[in-house]
């Protein structure tokens, strides 16, 4: 086992999965001066053969403010327009973000950089190391941990967040069921090489009982997922070539000559909810708490966008200031985003599974409605890009209150590059506010680059905690110790 979970101490936090979901919340707690371990079940490895490969808007927002998003997008290439159901064309170039696109890079060059930004924050990594219990009171949570020889220790933590996947040890440890239907019993995966380029970045089709897709990864492989609805097999069944050609053929008219498969796999789509993302003093985030089918690409972008929500409250907990319910805050505001996903990505697959000449009708309607109605259209790129969920506001709020804010400019720089240092960004007029207390190690002040008035206090994920137009001094002081104390 690597790692010292010795460490550990009840002002600690211990996070369960080293996934995307995992390493983000661990270098959050860590750059915010959290003790923090990282446990994982395998040895280490980055696998380059997992599954996710699109990383949308909302998503390399959460990255910018890390600094993170440009290195990520120089591995791999970017799409403006997702077509589905050959009618159905979303202009992502439109989106109000800097970054009007998809993102297509495999899965495992995420990992890659969170996890060397988390060694570098400090995160203790601890591999082969399996939970196989967990018990919790009121100051602290008791994990028991296997480690590769077979020895089990037990470790105490602050709290535990499980991040460690659909089957997690530690949703099942706190007794929570994980509801849900099988979407499609049986996706193929393949990593290839193509003797013939496909014309863009990625291609999706389906026609009659079979769909397929293919997405370059800019580096000579293509990641292709295929599903035929005339063999349906359970996960384990042997998956050749053969097989991934036929499916690509009857889907996309051609397999492109794909040859040299690395990675052949089979896998069925579930869509499953946790009905609670927390009890007590343990979290789940990520596939942990939530799973959906892959259309639209937004499994892996959802758990990076918990654990942006997530990671700083925990922070505020350990270090003492966390206003009267803060943690509450989390499955308050995520369940209802990942249950959203749920609806979302299961509409799609059905439709695009449709058979039936009334499904297949409403479906020509709904691509035709959405290309032609431009509310529509905007609605549905907010949803899957993730730049368009909300989060409840008290009533009588300033109308930002609970929004995503863009990368507005600020006199010095851009609002993105000030959230790279993990705290709240109060943007106020010029010269309108100056901090005197002692949270400067929480709070940045900030300027419009321009004359706008209106007051903001943004929080450490980019979310809107409180503005006010035309806001004196006691208004803001006000807003700040509600919401960072004295």
């Amino acid at each position: 086992m690597n790692g010292n979970l010795g460490t550990s101490t009840p002002r600690s936090v211990i996070v369960v999965g080293a996934g995307p979901t995992g390493l983000l919340l661990a270098g959050d707690l860590a750059a915010a001066g959290v003790p923090v371990t990282l446990l994982e079940r395998r040895p280490h490895k980055i696998s380059n053969l997992s599954r996710a490969f699109g990383v949308h808007a909302r998503t390399l927002e959460q990255l910018d403010a890390r600094g993170l998003a440009d290195p990520l997008i120089d591995t791999g290439a970017t799409i403006t327009e997702l077509r589905l159901f050959r009618r159905l064309a979303l202009d992502l170039g439109t989106l109000p973000s800097r970054f009007p696109f998809l993102l297509i890079t495999p899965q495992y060059e995420v990992e890659r950089l969170l996890e060397r930004r988390a060694r570098e924050l400090g995160v203790d990594f601890a591999h082969e190391s399996e939970v196989v219990g967990l018990r919790q009171d009121d100051t602290g949570v008791d994990i028991d941990v296997r480690g590769s020889d077979g020895t089990v220790v037990t470790h105490r933590a602050a709290y535990v967040v499980g991040a460690d996947g659909h089957r997690s040890a530690v949703r099942e440890a706190i007794g929570l069921p994980f509801p849900g239907v099988s979407v499609i019993r049986s996706l193929i995966l393949a990593d290839v090489r193509l003797a013939q380029q496909p014309e863009g970045v990625l291609t999706v089709n389906g026609a009659g009982d079979a769909f397929a897709m293919i997405a370059s990864f800019g580096d000579g492989w293509y990641r292709v997922m295929g599903w035929n609805r005339r063999h349906e097999v359970s996960d384990d069944a042997p998956l050749d070539l053969d097989e991934v050609k036929e499916i690509t053929r009857r889907a996309l008219g051609t397999d492109y000559g794909m040859h040299d498969a690395r990675w052949l796999s089979r896998f069925h789509s579930d869509e499953r909810q946790a009905p609670k993302y927390r009890v007590g003093r343990v979290f789940l985030a990520g596939d942990a708490a939530h799973i959906h089918s892959p259309a639209g690409g937004q499994g892996m972008n959802t758990g990076l966008q918990d654990a942006a929500n997530l990671g700083w409250k925990l922070a505020a907990a350990v270090q003492g200031w966390a206003p009267e319910g803060l943690l509450d805050t989390y499955e308050a505001e995520r369940h209802p985003v990942g249950k959203a996903v749920l609806r979302s990505s299961g509409g799609l697959v059905r439709l695009a599974r449709a058979q039936s000449p009334v499904l297949r009708a409403a479906r020509t309607l709904v691509s035709a409605f959405v290309n032609l109605a431009r509310p529509a259209q905007r609605k549905a790129l907010a949803q899957i890009s993730g730049i368009g969920y909300k989060y409840a506001a008290p009533r009588g709020s300033h109308s930002l209150t609970g929004t995503r804010i863009p990368d507005v400019a600020l006199k010095s720089g851009r609002l993105y590059e000030a959230l790279r240092g993990g705290r709240f960004v109060l943007i106020t007029p010029a010269g309108s506010y100056e901090e005197s207390g002692d949270r400067t190690n929480r709070l940045t002040v900030e300027s419009w680059a321009g004359d706008r008035r209106t007051t903001v206090l943004v929080r450490p994920d980019g979310y809107v905690a409180w503005a006010a137009d035309n806001a004196d001094v006691t208004a803001v002081e006000t807003a700040l110790t509600a919401t960072l104390g004295r």
